[in-house]
């Protein structure tokens, strides 16, 4: 396949994947059986930002233009196809999407490691594709070792971060680590701001990279504005496994007399750490500007910041096709293989 065939491909894909095609939608509840945080709404809010934000031809094109890709043609010497393993993460629904459509974009071979918390979709995926095309047999190939590697593309914890320098540190690779958003608040958002805000809070249960999970507000804060927007998503607080963090937070908050709001389906600690545990928002006063400058620079962990000047409110879980984990452009780094 050439570069046109493989947009042409994905192009397919996202059609597929906003159909209402019974495979498609029996793939969707056995994923959402499996793993318990996977509930159909969020699966299908998942899907179809993926097709809606990566595979549509016009992207798709725009952002292959931008990189040196080369693609294996008859007589054609010039380029070799590498391998690429990847090794996914399981936090969100198909969180590990976009390595594949970059290494298949760029040409080289995936052998990739799904995580067990998030492998009938991408299964799914892939089966699909080399039914419509039996290259892709040979192109995306699942594997619960990944020796022999060319390259490699992998995601985790900090923990296991170390594990992937270790067994991975010689050979090119990008290496992905605990990363979290924060929004910025400047006291004079709408209603249908902060209702906004409330999707990058909550959607996935607050479980992926991009979710808001501190909020930086000026001093004399309102935060009863802000609690109410948030009701939007109280119905979490029936889902028992969401229900069980909140409850074991708010007991550990009540046992050490710290003092917490609530709306009942999430808990506003003032606390300096980015990383907020599921069911709770951690929030931080700022004094101006510069004081909030202050603040984020020395911020390493940072993957997106929500707010009036920056990621729009309601954006965080919807990155374009050239908006990388880690700021680390995938792409260039398999074209530069």
């Amino acid at each position: 396949m050439n570069l046109q065939h493989r947009i042409d491909l994905l192009v397919q894909l996202g059609q597929y994947i906003l159909s209402g095609d019974e495979q498609w939608q029996s793939a969707k509840e056995k994923a959402s059986r499996e793993n318990g945080w996977f509930v159909p709404e969020f699966i299908e809010e998942a899907t179809k930002k993926i097709a809606q934000s990566f595979l549509q031809k016009e992207q798709l094109e725009t952002w292959a233009a931008a990189y040196p890709i080369q693609t294996p043609a008859p007589g054609s010497p010039v380029f070799k196809p590498r391998t690429i393993g990847i090794i996914m993460a399981g936090n969100i629904p198909l969180v590990g999407f976009h390595d594949l459509l970059c290494v298949f974009l760029s040409g080289h071979k995936a052998l990739i490691k799904p995580s067990s918390k998030d492998q009938v979709l991408i299964k799914h995926i892939v089966e699909k594709l080399s039914v419509w095309n039996e290259e892709v047999k040979e192109l995306a190939i699942f594997s619960d070792m990944l020796k022999g590697c060319d390259a490699y593309i992998a995601t985790g914890s900090n923990n296991s971060s170390r594990y992937f320098d270790y067994y991975f540190g010689k050979y090119p690779h990008i290496i992905r680590r605990n990363r979290t958003s924060v929004g910025v608040l400047n006291g004079c958002e709408t209603k249908e701001d902060l209702e906004k805000l409330a999707d990058d809070v909550y959607l996935y249960f607050g479980l992926g990279c991009r979710n808001v999970t501190k909020l930086y507000v000026p001093q004399d804060y309102d935060f009863v504005p802000l609690l109410e927007a948030f009701r939007k998503y109280n119905y979490l607080a029936d889902h028992h496994k969401y229900k069980n963090n909140y409850d074991y937070n708010l007991a550990l908050h009540l046992l050490n007399k710290k003092y917490y709001m609530t709306n009942g389906s999430i808990l506003l600690i003032e606390d300096p750490v980015i990383f907020s545990p599921t069911s709770q928002l951690n929030y931080e006063f700022y004094d101006g500007n510069d004081d909030l400058a202050a603040k984020l620079l020395p911020v390493k962990e940072l993957q997106c910041i929500v707010g009036k000047s920056f990621t729009g409110f309601g954006q965080g879980q919807s990155p374009g096709l050239n908006e990388y984990a880690d700021g680390v452009d995938t792409l260039q780094f398999l074209t530069g293989l």
